[in-house]
């Protein structure tokens, strides 16, 4: 082994000759024999001379380049690893020599303390992502079905964290005051079940029509006092309600709309009629698909449609019978209108007939008579779109036209039936209303006669103990609010178990007919008739978005609706995961979700707009009950902000509401935003527009009149 050579200062001559190269050996030697040196840290040998100090920051640089490029080696991974792991041992222990003198420990430890704080940043995001609900079973669902299923279960995830934070507006700020503060049960007669009801009011099947002790708890609006402060801490209640409502509503546009912007630009943009088959070749495949069969299912899937675009292409150079096609199409609309309009004269009948029993003795009506409106509409929302999978049999669309055509007839369905089911309920309301100034006629008498017999029973000018009148003995009205609220609770309960009942039977009883029958059949049940079923995406995430407007549209009669729903949409998660892996196989045509999120952003936008309006109205025009909720004693319930502005407020804060609250002013900012956010946002200027207009139209009504109580 050549001897190395000794260390100098002095300046190296450009005439000497060029140093041989080192062999193998000779370079591991004089490198373990630094490593030693840089360990040993003596004070002599602390120094490194400027020509090994550049050979080491060459030699750094070329395993770091190493580690860098290593995975993109034509090696065997063995090969790979022990190349890797000599590299990084190598910079680990090298790099410190970098520094000068004594700062070289310096920068040994700020590169540890660099590497650490890397590793703590990893880690940590590895941490949150574990932390993310039910991440695992969506990855394996979308391992074992492909994104298009997972994306049904990602949307019910950001579907509960929206829940979720509604639960937490209404029970923090409205329920626990309530609670807390408010008087107790039995105290007022809006919180005491009446004497004739008190013998049933705990029985189960009370209970489950939410009648009874949760009728008369704060579960609902009835259950709530008017006054305008309560506790220690001076809560107003009222306003408190009031306010939780309108903030409810604005949350959940603005994060349906943060949703589709981040969907947008997030989207790769382009026009998607250009380069048709080179997108299809090159974007076509799902690469997060990890089981065997659906990877099959998908390259069947991708072969399917470059067949159906090539015969796309053909078929626009070959004649049809454009007039028996046409009246097919006319025929196929013809009963799609019929089952529309029989779903909602279905409805409303429904709602006619419950008001009938809803006088009727309680104890004399069966199972059916008190859950039959109920009943009727998660039966039409289950067998009404088998129908219209018939009728677009004869229309002969492409499969993807149908399916669009079968998703919007679904939306109409769902949506005719909750507006139909909303009109029986005004009328129901209206009557409520009525019925009302009779009672406060009648309480009026009764309360006269009361003191009137009072008087009579003390002699002569004797005056007596005041009398008291137990709450539930106290006639009441019949707090339209809260019957309001309990039809929402009541549909929304009622859907659920519909749905559950229906897996449990036509994919967990079928699956299992299918799987220990099919040994003893005539034919091969798996894969002829009945066969196991497919995951129906499109029909739940429209159930799901049906159900939500049914919150959005109880939650203010009903505090509790957003707890309700949470519980069901964590049972959700569970019973439908186990049965999409239990009982379901994968589509024969599996697509990708990349463009169906903003699709289903787009349809719950409709929903919550379209649900959100009749709530504004009757929070606009139609009078609280004079004896139960919040804003009882008021001719509107937006009378509270008044109230609060008179008692709380200076008077010259009034006088700016009423100029800012101007429809003028409202209509003149309304467009500039618009204005300013179709610039920024163009393809949802749409949504957005809708979104503004609504407010500002509330605002022209509301606002003016808050002020003016003022």
């Amino acid at each position: 082994m050549r001897p190395k050579r000794k260390r100098t200062r002095d300046v190296i001559n450009e005439d000497d000759p060029e140093p041989e190269p080192e062999d193998e050996e000779t370079r591991k030697a004089r490198e373990k024999e630094r490593r030693r040196r840089l360990k040993r840290g003596a004070e002599e040998e602390e120094e490194i001379d400027a020509e090994e100090l550049e050979r080491l920051k060459a030699e750094l640089d070329e395993k770091r380049q190493t580690i860098a490029t290593v995975k993109c080696k034509p090696w065997k991974m063995e090969k790979k690893i022990e190349v890797l792991k000599e590299a990084k041992k190598f910079v680990s222990e090298n790099e410190g020599a970098l520094g000068k003198g004594k700062g070289k420990r310096w920068f040994a430890f700020k590169m540890m303390m660099a590497k650490k704080w890397a590793k703590f940043l990893r880690d940590f995001e590895n941490f949150k992502a574990a932390c993310v609900p039910w991440e695992n079973k969506i990855k394996a669902i979308e391992s074992q079905f492909g994104s298009s299923v997972a994306s049904y279960f990602l949307f019910l995830r950001w579907m509960y964290g929206v829940n979720m934070v509604l639960f937490i507006l209404t029970f923090s700020l409205i329920m626990l005051p309530e609670y807390l503060w408010g008087l107790p049960y039995g105290s007022l007669p809006r919180k005491t079940v009446p004497r004739a009801e008190e013998a049933s009011a705990a029985n189960f099947g009370v209970l489950y029509d939410f009648n009874g002790l949760a009728q008369y708890s704060v579960l609902f609006y009835g259950y709530y006092d008017n006054k305008r402060t309560i506790g220690w801490m001076n809560f107003r209640l009222p306003l408190s309600y009031f306010l939780v409502g309108i903030m409810c509503i604005g949350y959940s546009f603005l994060v349906v709309l943060k949703a589709m912007t981040k969907n947008i630009g997030d989207d790769g943009g382009g026009d998607d009629n250009t380069f048709n088959f080179s997108w299809k070749v090159f974007t076509s495949w799902d690469y997060l698909i990890g089981n065997p069969e659906t990877a099959d299912n998908k390259f069947n899937s991708i072969t399917m449609n470059f067949k159906e675009a090539i015969i796309e292409e053909r078929a626009a150079q070959v004649e049809e019978n454009i007039h028996l096609i046409r009246f097919l199409r006319f025929l196929a609309n013809f009963f799609v209108f019929l089952t529309l309009g029989g779903s909602g004269y279905l409805i409303f009948w429904a709602v006619k007939r419950s008001q009938e029993f809803a006088q009727q003795d309680p104890d004399t009506l069966g199972w059916w008579e008190k859950n039959e409106m109920n009943m009727v509409m998660s039966l039409l929302g289950m067998f009404c779109p088998t129908l219209f999978d018939l009728f677009a049999e004869l229309e002969d669309y492409h499969p993807l036209i149908a399916l669009k055509w079968l998703l919007g007839r679904i939306f109409a369905l769902l949506l005719g039936n909750l507006y139909v089911f909303i009109l029986a309920l005004m009328d129901e309301i209206n009557n409520k209303i009525e019925e009302e100034k009779l009672v406060k006629a009648n309480i009026t008498l009764w309360e006269a006669n009361m003191i009137k017999a009072y008087n009579a029973s003390l002699a002569g000018n004797t005056t007596g103990p005041p009398f008291f009148v137990h709450p539930a003995d106290v006639p009441r009205g019949p707090c339209w609010e809260t019957m309001v609220g309990q039809e929402f609770v009541r549909l929304t309960v009622s859907d659920v178990l519909t749905t559950y009942v229906t897996i449990l039977i036509g994919d967990f009883l079928r699956a299992c007919f299918v799987r220990f029958c099919n040994y003893c059949w005539c034919w091969d049940l798996e894969y002829g008739y009945p066969s196991y079923t497919e995951f129906d995406i499109s029909g739940n995430v429209l159930a799901l978005i049906f159900n939500q407007g049914m919150i959005w549209m109880g939650s203010f009669f009903a505090p509790s609706l957003p707890g309700i729903n949470i519980l069901r949409l964590h049972t959700s998660m569970y019973f439908q995961c186990w049965a999409v892996m239990c009982c379901n196989v994968p589509e024969a045509r599996v697509f990708k979700a990349s463009r169906s999120n903003n699709f289903y952003l787009g349809m719950l936008l409709l929903i919550l707009f379209l649900s959100t309006m009749p709530v504004l109205y009757m929070i606009v025009s139609l009078p609280p009950s004079f004896d139960c909720g919040p804003f009882s004693g008021k001719n509107r319930m937006f009378e509270v902000i008044g109230e609060t502005l008179e008692h709380d407020f200076p008077s010259w804060m009034a006088k700016i509401l009423r100029q800012l609250s101007n429809p003028g002013l409202v209509i003149a900012v309304v467009l500039v935003m618009a204005y300013v956010l179709s610039l920024l946002i163009e393809r949802a200027f749409v949504m957005f527009f809708l979104l503004l207009l609504s407010f500002s139209v509330f605002n022209s009504l509301f606002l003016p009149r808050a002020c003016a109580v003022t």
